[in-house]
């Protein structure tokens, strides 16, 4: 396993008020904890930290084909994040906004976010006057929001809890 490279950029702090030095240290804490569990399940992987959009971002890839696929399903990857943020708050005592992408499964699925967006958009063109989405994380939902303004369009959140979903429309 290689060491973490850390890789800043003053974007915008998140809500919280939380300082670039804040999110590089939620990073070196979450690496731990990752590298930990990549040692319990006898895998390898790369790690590299970044701070974007006032967040902490750990990403974990592996130069072995196949290496991390198992963690790599979105769901696995949802719980491993949520298990990463809560071992970074109980060492900071804040809460972590700290995203993980394991084996470029955020791109992935930004791709797949992307093709639904596109879906949605074709069923406005057909006439439709809005096109709801299934309900999503509230990370995914961000996504999703800033893919239909990149296109022109607008959308809303409805619902709660694990039953919010997004729902798009024209402006």
């Amino acid at each position: 396993m290689s060491t973490p490279e850390t890789v800043s950029s003053a974007a915008e702090l998140p809500a919280d008020g939380a300082t670039v030095e804040q999110l590089e240290q939620e990073g070196d804490i979450a690496a731990d904890f990752i590298e930990g569990l990549l040692d319990i399940a006898d895998l390898d992987g790369d790690l590299a930290l970044d701070v974007r959009s006032g967040r902490a971002y750990v990403s974990v890839e592996s130069e072995e084909d196949g290496a991390l696929r198992v963690l790599s399903a979105p769901d696995t990857v949802q719980a491993m994040q949520e298990l990463t943020r809560l071992s970074v708050q109980a060492k900071t005592g804040r809460f972590s906004r700290l995203i993980l992408d394991i084996g470029g499964s955020r791109d992935a699925r930004r791709h797949e976010l992307e093709r639904l967006v596109d879906r949605a958009i074709a069923r406005l063109d057909e006439g439709a006057s809005q096109a709801s989405l299934p309900a999503m994380s509230s990370y995914e939902r961000k996504l999703v929001h800033d893919i239909v303004a990149d296109r022109g369009l607008v959308s809303e959140s409805f619902g709660a809890a694990a039953d919010r979903h997004t729902v798009i429309r024209r402006a």
